[in-house]
């Protein structure tokens, strides 16, 4: 029987979490099962384990197994919050360096408002976010940029793709090359498509966009990391319906609107929220153009519904 001094310990990221089980991508290369020892289980409140996790492993041979000894602090994580419950999280990805987010032009017609939502969660998180903007086959580029002009003006870098014709893939290669990127947005805006067209020899499964509904089917059931081979990783995601934002601290919302900052501290009450109260700066900038009137209706429109 083998000793456990005889057990090779190996350091790896978790690329996938299936229930008690998770997928260990290890330094070498291998993606082995793994099972996290009791006493972390007893130790760690909240997710146990998520994509993106540094861990430590312990392979047992004896037993021809695999057994998490240690997950390392995160870092920073990209978490859902649950609504009606004391500050409980989910911990979607842990410790990305950065996010896209992902829409198209037409087909399914982009929903700014989500992706306003999201670029609050990313904030909230303190994880920089970028916009992928694909299908630009579809709609003249000069239609495309009027749609997403208010993100480029707010300092978000915005990237125009079209995968079905390689259109502005060199670009998003170099931006996400050894880094951790999450990519996230609705169902059907050609995620999976994008990994595929980046990382050759990665077969993801794609869906065709719903002829009755015009969205796109959901083929990404869960968070997987995926290792690029010019370096870092794409977390890829389930495709979103909706997007909650509980439990993020509206008292900052303002500040997660970037294109707001310079004006932050300027009002003439300092608990001003920018919703009607005289002396505002940020309502003032609003109406000489300075601020988007769209992002500004947006930054009401999530301060009075989850508020």
């Amino acid at each position: 029987m083998t000793s456990k001094a005889h057990e090779e310990v190996h350091h790896g990221l978790v690329a996938r979490v299936r229930g008690p089980i998770a997928d260990i991508l290890l330094e070498d290369g291998r993606v082995v099962p793994a099972v996290p020892r009791g006493t972390l289980k007893r130790r760690r409140r909240g997710t146990l384990l998520a994509v993106g996790d540094r861990v430590r492993v312990r392979e047992r041979r004896d037993k021809d197994t695999w057994v998490i000894e240690e997950i390392a602090p995160r870092e920073r994580a990209l978490v859902r919050r649950w609504p009606n419950t004391r500050g409980r999280v989910d911990v979607i990805v842990a410790n990305p360096d950065q996010a896209l987010f992902m829409f198209a032009v037409r087909d399914p017609h982009p929903r700014l408002n989500m992706l306003d939502r999201l670029l609050v969660i990313a904030e909230d998180n303190e994880i920089p976010a970028g916009i992928v903007v694909n299908k630009i086959d579809l709609a003249d580029e000069a239609t495309a940029r009027a749609l997403f002009r208010d993100y480029e003006l707010a300092g978000y870098p915005v990237f125009y793709t079209s995968i079905l014709k390689g259109i502005g893939l060199e670009a998003i290669r170099e931006h996400v090359k050894d880094r951790m990127t999450v990519l996230a947005g609705p169902s059907g805006t050609g995620k999976s498509s994008l990994i595929n067209a980046l990382e050759p020899g990665v077969t993801l499964p794609t869906g065709e966009i719903s002829r009755k509904w015009r969205q796109g089917r959901h083929t990404t059931v869960m968070a997987q990391l995926i290792p690029l081979r010019e370096g870092g990783y794409i977390v890829d995601t389930p495709g979103l319906r909706e997007v909650g934002l509980w439990g993020i601290d509206l008292d900052n919302l303002d500040y997660y609107f970037p294109e707001f900052r310079p004006y932050l501290g300027r009002c003439k009450f300092n608990d001003c929220r920018h919703i009607n109260e005289p002396g505002c700066a940020i309502i003032q900038a609003v109406e000489e153009g300075k601020i988007s009137p769209r992002r500004y209706e947006s930054y009401l429109n999530i301060l009075l519904s989850e508020g």
